[in-house]
């Protein structure tokens, strides 16, 4: 059945085409497998929570929801405010009744959590001039002064600031029928550890607009917590096509904790969200993840007692008791998505997303405001990307790329291009903001794939991980983290970082391990060194290194050094093996170019190490990358590189293969196009003085 939806419509109908509802909220509540609601262009000011799911992934067993017209139907957190009026030079003040956001106001609600850096001073909510969110202040003065931020990396945009305070006596809580507080007190209560709430009756707004009459401009704020969410587990094989999803005063999102997005399949299988812009989320846009669990959210933040890596690994093994089976979660598809300008990350999801598939979506500007900071901020940001496939995005100036925090097992990054993932030039570092990569694994131990990316910020990949094989990228960065940024030394003992492996393309936790380091394939890479040098005596234990190269695994053994030390041909002595049951992994190298100066590992023995006055110049304009690559490489060629040549990541004792468990053969580059006998290192099959990557 088809069911419509009109915001322009004069009555509120029931749902035919010739009587359409008003709300896509309405259609939701009837929605079941098998039906499509079909909106009208329109702004539909409203929070859609679907009552019922799809029963397969077959077109005729889903829940569709369609915007007619591609982006014309635009599904908003947010409000328009009226009526201001002038305060002092170009500060307006206007102020709203607090009924309007019902149990959850996000004035009052402050972002703070586990894992959460930066001074708690922020509100959920925002104001929003002309689709831009503006900088909040934490003064009436700072926001009258009006100066840019100087951690801000637009600084024009930071100079438009907001300020709120409460007004009046606050109106009584209401309570649920069942006797329990809205699911926003329990908000209340978490972040009035960190801030005293001060409820009122009205919300007050000042805002500097620097020149501009805000009564001619278009200015809203933020006033729902999601867009598009169920408020259950298991509502499956949804798919959301077409819309534009904005301005949502989402909370921060945590691992340990219940994940909010603009948009999101709560804790579920197989949805679809396709063709959709997604924009101005306060934390983040799309959410894959997390179950929500009282027991253990914001755990850390709340209880203080555990340190918050045993909260991570609790929460992993609930996840089990809240059916995290592969038959139950993720499997979810994000497609041709436009995601930009939100404030944590783009794309978040903790176990939620296993087994999905992010592809040909446009990632940019996340976290660029720099007013939150913590570590989950990221354009992509996923813990738990077992057998996640990210292929074919376009992520450019996010403060990081892509970010696979635990258990990347499996998990494959493929034929993307990014770019300017790093703090621009003359930016101060904000209170609790992260380093910058385009790439970041964290304490997982593989296998994960990085292959045929273009990888061109200041910092390319950063590895405090291991099993992981990098494989025909162009790669402008350095690698950091190396030998890295997974211990803590507390009273003055080493603690490590236990984190999960799995059983090969499952869910169930097969054990836990600190990380050893190494265990890294590195093959037909293309390395230069685009960058200068301006600390050299920075190491590649730091996570803004600046050399580029692959000298910093000089300190891993190699397989034949490894393996001799384990007594294969004679019974073991278990406490004699025991210094090298934690020792450092193997590596393996080969077919790589280096030009520019990039360094090169001593245990590579075949590669092309162009010296010299020959200087490769590289430059990616117009969505056009010019060099001079095809002159410096000339005929060089190298081995195809295949699962067979990749082995098996160590400790979950899984090959690189694909998520089906065949053979990965890399015979297809940046574009999709075949390598045959031919094979060029980087990530194109042909090189060209000029080739189209956008």
């Amino acid at each position: 059945m088809t069911y419509y939806v009109n915001a322009k419509a004069k009555t509120n109908g029931n749902g035919t085409k010739t009587s359409p509802f008003k709300t896509i909220n309405q259609a939701a509540q009837v929605a079941r497998a098998g039906d499509e609601v079909l909106v009208a262009p329109g702004i539909y000011r409203e929070q859609v929570v679907p009552k019922f799911g799809g029963t397969g992934d077959a077109p005729d067993q889903r829940i569709t929801y369609k915007s007619e017209k591609p982006l014309g139907a635009v599904i908003t957190g947010s409000e328009v405010l009226k009526g201001w009026k002038k305060f002092k030079g170009d500060v307006w003040t206007a102020k709203v009744d607090n009924g309007i956001f019902g149990g959850y106001n996000p004035y009052i609600t402050y972002v703070c959590g586990d894992w959460y850096f930066a001074p708690t001073v922020r509100h959920t909510g925002s104001v929003v001039l002309n689709d831009l969110m503006m900088y909040e202040t934490t003064s009436l003065e700072e926001c009258i002064e009006g100066k840019a931020d100087p951690c801000a990396w637009n600084q024009k945009e930071s100079e438009y600031k907001w300020f709120c305070e409460q007004e009046g006596e606050a109106p009584a809580l209401q309570y649920n029928d069942d006797g329990t507080v809205p699911v926003s007190a329990s908000e209340y209560i978490v972040n009035a550890q960190a801030k005293e709430i001060k409820k009122g009756r009205y919300t007050v707004f000042y805002c500097n607009f620097k020149g501009l009459d805000p009564n001619k401009e278009k200015v809203e704020i933020l006033a729902r917590r999601n867009c598009f969410m169920p408020d259950q587990n298991g509502l499956n094989y949804i798919t959301v096509s077409g819309f534009k999803i904005c301005n949502g005063a989402t909370t921060w999102a945590p691992p340990a904790a219940y994940q909010d997005g603009l948009i999101g399949p709560h804790w579920s299988k197989g949805w679809i969200f396709e063709d959709l812009e997604v924009c101005n989320s306060r934390c983040c846009g799309i959410s894959l993840g997390k179950y929500r669990d009282e027991e253990n959210d914001m755990y850390f933040y709340t209880k203080h007692l555990k340190s918050p890596t045993q909260m991570e690994r609790d929460a992993v093994c609930r996840g089990q008791y809240h059916g995290w089976t592969k038959e139950n979660i993720g499997s979810h598809i994000v497609r041709r998505c436009h995601v930009h300008h939100c404030e944590q990350t783009g794309i978040v999801g903790r176990m939620g997303g296993v087994f999905s598939t992010i592809e040909d979506c446009h990632i940019h500007h996340i976290c660029n405001s720099q007013q939150l900071g913590g570590a989950e901020t990221a354009g992509i940001k996923l813990h738990a990307a077992i057998d996640v496939v990210i292929r074919r995005n376009h992520i450019h100036d996010c403060i990081m790329g892509v970010w696979l925090d635990w258990e990347a097992q499996g998990a494959r990054i493929s034929q993307n291009l990014m770019y300017n993932n790093q703090r621009p030039e003359g930016r101060e570092a904000a209170k609790g903001a992260m380093f910058s990569t385009d790439v970041f694994i964290e304490v997982g131990h593989g296998p994960t794939t990085i292959d045929n990316n273009l990888l061109l910020s200041k910092v390319s990949i950063t590895i405090p991980s291991e099993g992981i094989a990098v494989v025909h990228n162009l790669i402008h960065g350095s690698f950091s983290l190396i030998n890295s940024g997974v211990d803590s030394i507390v009273n003055e003992q080493r603690e490590p970082r236990y984190t999960p492996y799995h059983i090969r393309h499952r869910t169930e936790v097969a054990g836990f391990m600190t990380i050893l380091h190494g265990d890294d394939r590195i093959y037909n890479n293309i390395f230069v060194q685009q960058f200068a040098i301006n600390d050299k005596t920075k190491t590649a234990s730091a996570a803004d290194y600046e050399v580029v190269g692959t000298a910093p695994f000089d300190i891993f053994p190699t397989y034949e050094e490894w393996i001799k030390n384990f007594m294969m041909d004679r019974e073991p002595d278990m406490g004699a093996l025991a210094q090298y049951h934690f020792g450092h992994l193997p590596v393996w190298l080969g077919g790589n170019v280096y030009l520019n100066g990039a360094t090169v590992c001593k245990h590579e023995t075949e590669n092309l190490v162009v010296s010299g006055k020959s200087k490769a110049k590289v430059s990616l304009k117009s969505g056009k990358l010019t060099s001079n690559l095809k002159e410096l490489l000339g005929d060089y060629t190298t081995g195809v590189i295949t699962t067979q040549v990749l082995g098996s990541a160590f400790e979950p004792e899984q090959r690189f293969e694909n998520r089906d468990g065949t053979d990965i053969i890399f015979n297809e580059d940046f574009f999709g196009n075949h390598r045959g006998t031919h094979v060029v290192p980087g990530p194109f099959a042909e090189l060209a003085d000029e080739i189209k990557v956008l």
